[in-house]
């Protein structure tokens, strides 16, 4: 009972600091936290999927797309009013994580990654050349219909957005669901044998995983007011998203937020120094570093540094 009032208690802190920000960084800073609060979504999708199953995804991004293209469309050609395009385009990435979903009943381990990747390939290629008119080929679409003006409101969206997953997917994991998700990880024929279903596992594993990629998706496209190939399906967004949660610590969920808010703010400060694609060279070096030394992530850190200063 004391653990659980202590985690209460971190994440009530947590929740406090982020909702009081804006009242002491400046805007150009709160438009970099809403950056980190997206990433942190989509590491938290990653991590649903793949931090707790072993199924290594290297194309979450065709997740992410399916989101953002469908409200972009509904949106844009179709006159269809944000509140209804948003729960429309979260369902349609469900419907794609069932597509994810089938060739994890069949392989794993390296060759799931390679599937996935190609998915990625294969979503990016249809956006350019299946039916432009609609999804504005290989320059995307822009003029979206955007939820929020200004840095304080898009702040306190995106933010809200966050925790709320966050904090539902951390006490989602906390259950028997997500105990029995992390066993398939660690062995998944011994789970087979004890008498649970891998496929319904499976199943609820990428459904959870899809849900958060699509909602992410879709708000994130909302925010920018535009979408693009180029930038949504790149190498460096998956790259990012994997290594947010890989430094920030796998299977735990705020991991993954603190991983994001790292990496986005490093990637900040470097691109004075380093405007092109260096930057993402020296911040994978620093992340590898940091993964060596402390393979279970920032958030094990974190953990020592709190309770030694308990201790004083």
């Amino acid at each position: 009972m004391n653990l659980r009032r202590y985690h209460f208690a971190l994440w009530v802190l947590f929740i406090a600091g982020l909702f009081l920000l804006p009242w002491f960084v400046s805007k150009g800073t709160l438009r970099t936290f809403i950056f980190a609060n997206y990433l942190a979504i989509f590491a938290i999708s990653w991590d649903v999927l793949s931090g707790r199953t072993g199924y290594i995804s290297f194309g979450h991004p065709f997740l992410i797309g399916i989101g953002a293209y469908t409200t972009a469309i509904l949106t844009k050609h179709f006159d269809v009013p944000v509140e209804m395009s948003i729960p429309i385009a979260v369902l349609a990435t469900m419907l794609g994580g069932v597509i994810v979903l089938v060739p994890a009943l069949r392989i794993k381990g390296s060759y799931f990654a390679l599937v996935t990747l190609a998915l990625m390939e294969l979503m990016y290629q249809l956006v350019q050349v299946i039916r432009p008119d609609l999804t504005g080929g290989t320059r995307g679409m822009s003029g979206l219909p955007t939820l929020t003006r200004g840095a304080v409101n898009g702040y306190y969206l995106s933010v809200t957005l966050m925790v709320v997953i966050a904090l539902s997917m951390w006490l989602l994991m906390r259950t028997r669901i997500g105990t029995a998700l992390s066993a398939i990880g660690m062995n998944e024929e011994a789970v087979s044998g004890s008498g649970l279903s891998i496929v319904r596992l499976k199943m609820f594993a990428f459904l959870a995983s899809a849900f958060v990629a699509g909602l992410g998706g879709a708000f994130y496209v909302h925010y920018l007011g535009s979408v693009a190939p180029r930038a949504l399906f790149d190498i460096n967004m998956v790259f990012t998203i994997i290594v947010a949660a890989l430094i920030g610590g796998v299977s735990t969920i705020v991991g993954p937020v603190l991983g994001a808010f790292f990496l986005t703010f490093l990637l900040e400060y470097l691109r004075p120094y380093l405007p092109g694609a260096e930057r993402y060279l020296i911040y994978g070096s620093i992340a590898l570093v940091l993964y060596m030394y402390q393979p279970r992530g920032l958030i094990h850190i974190a953990t020592g540094v709190w309770d030694r200063l308990r201790r004083l």
